[in-house]
């Protein structure tokens, strides 16, 4: 992380339950998203911290909250399987590797850096370091498109061996594109998820 000290620690599910208010605070600041959202995220990612295989990672800058990436085994019964089972077999995907990658994946549910400390390398970290507690093969992350892949998400992603599991989908009831991105695990294997 270049002229930028944090300290990255483990977060249990229960201090993620507990620092939830604080997290999703800096996810809505990050994503610029209206504050109004803000007790409905908290108990959503409080229930994804009961989660199987449940891992998240924090990057504190003096003590300040400065980053948080978490994730859980992806599972059939979450909606945002369900929605990517639906795109997968709708752009004819669903093939038997495919098969293979939505039964033994690792979700990257959330990646969020403070705007004041984005481009210091703290999201790679909190990448690599959360990849490290993944058991599951494979894992698979979603990203909202822009063009050209013209923006530091994209960068990271690409630059960590991400590679396209579906583009220019669109989730049930957003009207925005994502492309959903995956690669094999361990990091230290180069292969995209194909």
């Amino acid at each position: 992380m270049d002229s930028v000290s944090v300290t990255i620690r483990e977060l249990s599910p229960h201090e993620f339950s507990a620092m939830a208010p604080e997290l999703v605070g800096l996810y809505i600041t990050a994503m610029r998203y209206p504050i109004s959202i803000h007790n409905q995220r908290v108990s959503v990612w409080r229930r994804d911290s009961t989660e199987e295989d449940f891992a998240a990672v924090a990057a504190f800058d003096e003590g300040k909250l400065a980053g948080i990436a978490y994730g859980f085994k992806g599972s059939e019964r979450r909606w945002w399987d369900q929605q990517l089972r639906r795109g997968l077999v709708n752009s004819h995907a669903m093939t038997p590797k495919m098969i293979d990658i939505v039964e033994n994946y690792f979700e990257l549910a959330e990646i969020h850096v403070a705007p004041r400390l984005q481009g210091h390398g703290i999201g790679r970290v909190l990448i690599q370091r959360l990849l490290e507690r993944a058991p599951q093969p494979y894992v698979l992350l979603s990203t909202p498109e822009v063009p050209k892949e013209s923006n530091a998400a994209f960068g990271l992603y690409r630059s960590l061996g991400f590679g396209d599991v579906l583009r220019s989908f669109q989730y049930t009831g957003d009207p925005r594109p994502f492309a959903v991105l995956g690669r094999t695990l361990p990091l230290e294997n180069t292969s995209p998820v194909e």
